[in-house]
């Protein structure tokens, strides 16, 4: 009986610096451009804590409190998101998170997708875009960067959390 090799893939975020030994300056180009994840949250104090949480990740965080700006920012022709992390409930504006999600889908297919909600998750089989993750609020900011990394690493959906 002979037996196959495995392929596995694994994604594993990653910065490049290069250090200048005279000055100590970081004057090489960060890789993180390329890993840019886009999210969608209205609350000031979940922004920052996301955007700690993804940078000490690996990730660069492009941040928007509106679902008419992420629309705008999805369909710019760059930067090129690597993934979508998104509050259902945007506050005032026309546009939730369930909108967001499809539209990012229209635009990239494959697009890892991670919902945040404290009121909706119920809705998730109905609203949420296939192979998304759901993470309900309160969470741990490292149940995002999980999430992500799953979605990335499998294409396909992470266990809810």
């Amino acid at each position: 009986m002979s037996s196959r090799p495995s392929r596995v893939e694994l994604f594993v975020p990653f910065r490049v610096c290069v250090w200048d030994n005279v000055t100590n300056a970081n004057w090489g180009r960060d890789l993180e451009d390329l890993l840019i994840i886009l999210v969608v949250e209205d609350e000031v104090l979940i922004q920052s804590l996301l955007s700690e949480a993804l940078h000490d990740g690996g990730f660069e965080a492009k941040i928007t409190s509106s679902g008419e700006d992420a629309i705008k920012l999805l369909d710019a022709p760059e930067p090129k998101f690597r993934a979508l992390v998104t509050d259902i409930n945007l506050g005032r504006g026309r546009i939730d998170g369930w909108d967001v999600a499809r539209h990012a889908r229209e635009v990239d297919p494959e697009i890892p997708v991670v919902y945040m909600t404290g009121d909706s998750a119920a809705d998730w089989s109905a609203k949420g875009v296939p192979n998304s993750v759901l993470v309900t609020k309160p969470f741990a900011p490292a149940q995002i960067l999980t999430a992500v990394a799953q979605l990335l690493n499998t294409g396909g959906a992470a266990p809810t959390t």
